[in-house]
């Protein structure tokens, strides 16, 4: 197997590892279930994979929600948190625990996954929110004035 092939599989893994992952904070946000509840129905209707890389991401941003939403909040010029549609609140939940939490992950690459994230599952308008709301993050991230 060649280099590139062994780096698209790890960069598929990851890639899928982050769509089961936004999938359950999805449900979450929908349902407000006990997270083992729905790691339980995702293992039943084996439609979402749910291994040890997906429960760490998945509890890692559940854990930091409250700090994570405030940051997204702050980020969101044109829209209230509560104004923002669930399935974007995940996403942009992933990429800034990404951000603030996976040292394995630069910040570039976890806003380039939301936007592809974002560009499978919601409308053309709210990819270029998301892209807006964690480009600015970054942005401050780099300048060292993150708004917390």
């Amino acid at each position: 197997m060649e280099v590139n092939e062994i780096k698209d599989i790890e960069k598929r893994s990851r890639s899928d590892v982050r769509d089961s992952a936004f999938k359950l904070v999805f449900e979450n946000l929908l349902r407000d279930d006990d997270i083992q509840e729905l790691y339980n129905v995702a293992d039943e209707i084996d439609e979402i994979n749910v291994d040890d890389d997906v429960k760490n991401m998945v509890d890692g941003t559940l854990a930091h929600s409250e700090e994570i939403d405030r940051i997204i909040e702050s980020y969101s010029k044109s829209r209230k948190l509560s104004r923002i549609s669930k399935i974007n609140h995940a996403i942009l939940r992933i990429a800034v625990y990404e951000c603030l939490y996976d040292e394995k992950t630069p910040d570039n690459a976890a806003i380039s996954e939301a936007v592809k994230l974002a560009d499978t599952y919601t409308y053309r308008e709210d990819v270029n929110f998301i892209n807006g709301v964690l480009g600015a993050f970054s942005r401050d991230r780099q300048n060292g004035e993150e708004n917390a």
